[in-house]
């Protein structure tokens, strides 16, 4: 649409309201609330200061960030491989329907304890708490886009003698692919709860642990820098996923494009 607002405008206002929410923040810390429950946006800047050179916050952010990287990907492997596997297979979906449904209705989380005791507390265990939170999500969401696909263009590719790999290269995958990547942009931020979590339980590094460190010591201005930090790591890996999503749907850019210039 004509006379939509520029790029630069639309930066522009994100950041004047950042800057209006810190000010009123700092204004508002010790006066309308005590600085124990909120802290204060130069506080938590000085403890980020604090942690950058003395090399603890890339350190820490190094370690959740491989985790959550490293689960997301074999998570979010695993479910599109499954997801397109049972979307074809009608039988063997029927058959373990159930069983998968059972294992999505438990909370992720509760497989924590267990997974210590398979695993231990190591970097392997937030991994895999992770693949199996990114799993279910990127699953449900390839098999739904699987099963949604044009029975017609099926049939027609059939007709015309297409083998099962023509019409999962030709017709399922590309109609599944925009499925496939919701899931996997709604699975982002539960990537960084399984690594968070897993830290929170068991661990000595990782931004849980800064977390839970802070909090112990009630320093308030280290929990909100880690949340901070948290928070920034989730923007570094959604936008990762928007990327690879730009390189694999190159069309949506282009419609994304017209819509502003009509």
């Amino acid at each position: 649409m004509k006379g939509a607002p520029s790029t630069f405008r639309i930066n522009a206002l994100r950041l004047a309201l950042l800057a209006v929410i810190l000010i009123a923040w700092q204004l508002a810390s010790g006066t309308l609330v005590p600085i124990f429950f909120i802290s204060e946006p130069t506080a938590i800047a000085a403890q980020l200061y604090i942690w950058i050179a003395d090399g603890s916050l890339f350190f820490h952010t190094l370690i959740t960030a491989t985790e959550a990287f490293a689960g997301f990907f074999l998570g979010g492997a695993l479910g599109i491989c499954t997801g397109v596997l049972l979307g074809r297979v009608k039988l063997l979906a029927d058959l373990l329907d159930p069983f998968i449904m059972a294992f999505y209705s438990l909370p992720k989380i509760a497989l924590a304890p267990l997974f210590i005791l398979w695993i231990g507390i190591g970097m392997d265990m937030k991994i895999a708490l992770t693949a199996v939170i990114v799993f279910f999500l990127v699953f449900l969401n390839t098999y739904t886009g699987v099963r949604n696909v044009s029975r017609e263009l099926i049939a027609i590719l059939s007709l015309m003698g297409a083998n099962e790999r023509h019409v999962l290269t030709k017709v399922v995958i590309p109609s599944a692919i925009t499925w496939v990547f919701a899931g996997l942009r709604i699975s982002v931020p539960y990537a960084l709860i399984g690594a968070i979590v897993g830290e929170l339980i068991a661990s000595n590094r990782g931004l849980g642990y800064l977390l839970t460190s802070s909090a112990g010591q009630f320093d308030t201005s280290g929990v909100f820098a880690a949340l901070i930090a948290i928070m920034i790591l989730a923007f570094i890996l959604n936008t990762f996923v928007k990327l690879v999503e730009k390189k694999a749907m190159p069309w949506k850019s282009f419609e994304a494009t017209r819509d502003v210039t009509i």
